[in-house]
């Protein structure tokens, strides 16, 4: 018998919490329909409810339980996800202010000292000399440096040459003094080339702009002295050029420009083109040069950095006389178009 109880107990209190909760089976009393006047207007079933605009029916009827719409980003943050904007928020900064923060001026009794204050302490020529050796050892000292640039072997056509294009200079970062030498040989003993002493002043971060002479030396014929007038920088694309007008003792006036790129393939390894054009104003028949382009130049290097100031390299060149210097190399029996094979070295100390 109370095993019975025990049993039954558990079900009876189930079924009653069942039914105090359950009365969707239970009708509600049924109320005196209202039937409104044609004066009268019919009464709102929700009237008094609060709906957003999601639970609202597009088309409801009086009497007719209204379906509820579930929004389904109820409780979301609206701010970030579908509708948010792209980026992070527009914070303002001082950046935003053309002029910033403005500041007062300072006291007038901050101008009344001295220049610098340290003086009144120490010395004006003690700290004189102390800030002198600051601007030097901050950017202001002189350097030394020797650069050379080709020094090459050259075979093709039969013909077998060497090359020089060595340059160095000294000074600091705004003036310096640079020299360059170039020119060429074979080993027959015919040598030519040129040496350059140049004032460099840098105008721009980028450019250089230089004027000095230039003594030409030549096996036979004459050795021009030019007055030089150029500028070396690196342009857009990381070109390094070289540009320079020379106009020699006699009034001849010639110009030239030198542009080369170094193409990274590894961290040793680098692909360098090169290209020189050379022109004359007028003819000038002493040194075999015609009126208009003379001279074009171009090649490609491969070299490799056994260390960054020491660079073996291969390559091929391709050179031509143009226009009337073209017909005066072949009046002096020479061929104006070569294309040869190069080895060489690239370095700096």
């Amino acid at each position: 018998m109370i095993r019975l109880v025990f049993t039954l107990t558990p079900m009876v209190l189930v079924a009653g919490a069942a039914a105090a909760q359950d009365h969707g089976h239970h009708a509600p009393p049924a109320r005196p329909a209202v039937q409104p006047s044609p004066q009268t207007p019919a009464a709102d079933p929700h009237a008094g409810h609060v709906m957003s605009p999601a639970q609202q029916p597009e088309n409801s009827h009086a009497g007719d339980v209204a379906p509820v719409r579930i929004d389904p980003h109820a409780g979301h943050d609206m701010s970030v996800g579908h509708n948010a904007p792209a980026g992070p928020p527009e914070v303002p900064t001082s950046a935003d202010d053309p002029g910033r923060p403005r500041q007062p001026p300072p006291p007038a009794a901050a101008l009344t000292g001295p220049a610098h204050a340290a003086d009144a302490i120490w010395g004006a020529e003690r700290m004189a000399a102390s800030r002198q050796m600051l601007l030097l050892e901050n950017g202001g000292m002189g350097a030394t440096a020797v650069i050379v640039d080709r020094l090459e072997l050259s075979s093709g056509g039969g013909e077998e040459g060497w090359t020089w294009d060595v340059a160095g200079w000294t000074g600091g970062d705004i003036n310096r003094f640079w020299w360059k030498s170039e020119g060429e040989g074979d080993f027959d003993g015919e040598t030519e080339g040129e040496l350059q002493a140049l004032y460099s002043r840098a105008v721009t971060p980028f450019w250089d702009l230089q004027v000095g002479v230039r003594q030409d030396v030549r096996e036979d014929g004459e050795d021009p002295t030019h007055l030089v007038l150029g500028v070396q920088g690196l342009a857009p694309y990381w070109w390094e050029v070289d540009a320079a007008t020379f106009v020699s003792t006699d009034g001849d006036l010639t110009a030239r420009v030198e542009a080369e790129y170094d193409q990274r393939i590894t961290q040793r390894l680098i692909l360098q083109p090169r290209i020189e054009v050379e022109a004359a104003a007028a003819d000038v028949p002493e040194l075999g040069l015609g009126s208009g382009l003379t001279h074009v130049e171009a090649g490609l290097r491969l070299r490799y950095e056994i260390a960054r100031e020491f660079a073996p390299y291969v390559g091929v060149e391709w050179s031509r006389e143009l226009g009337e210097t073209a017909d005066l190399t072949r009046a002096a029996g020479d061929e104006p178009e070569h294309t040869r094979f190069v080895i060489g070295l690239k370095a700096w100390f």
